[in-house]
């Protein structure tokens, strides 16, 4: 039986049911599908040579936003500001991560995994939208012309 500063130190389950295997679970198989994808799948290729180390940094990203660990040290905002994507790009992601989640996890998980990607897609998203000189409004969504995304050939 551990103790609260065991169970504080290293979360392993939050209130939904979430624990580190299955944030390992539903990491790895979101990113075989946006690897598959043709509107993001090129913008995490073009700059990810070698996955795991991605993976790993998704697994402590993930591991601080649902179960509070504390492993993820990144600056997301800086990672995402000045790549060439829009409003259709984060809604893929939420997409391609909704239908994953929904697939693996048990109901309340995969709510809660679907609630924190919604507000990290809405923070990115306005990010990259100040990034490029944009100021959104509330429930205006960022776009931006085709000639500066990375879109697939005939979209």
């Amino acid at each position: 039986m551990s103790t609260d500063n065991e169970s504080a130190a290293e979360p392993h389950s939050d209130g939904h049911g979430i624990d580190e295997a299955m944030i390992e679970q539903v990491v790895r198989a979101f990113y075989d599908r946006v690897r598959k994808d043709d509107l993001i799948g090129p913008v995490f290729r073009d700059r990810i040579q070698d996955w795991e180390p991605h993976l790993q940094q998704m697994f402590a990203f993930w591991s601080s936003v649902t179960l509070m660990s504390g492993r993820y040290r990144g600056q997301p905002m800086v990672k995402h500001a000045f790549l060439p994507i829009d409003s259709r790009h984060f809604d893929r992601w939420l997409s391609l991560f909704g239908e994953t989640v929904r697939a693996l996890c048990p109901p309340a998980a995969a709510d809660a995994f679907v609630d924190r990607a919604h507000r990290i897609a809405a923070s990115l998203e306005l990010g990259v939208a100040m990034q490029d000189g944009q100021m959104l409004r509330k429930g205006q969504r960022l776009h931006r012309s085709d000639d500066v995304l990375q879109l697939p050939t005939g979209t």
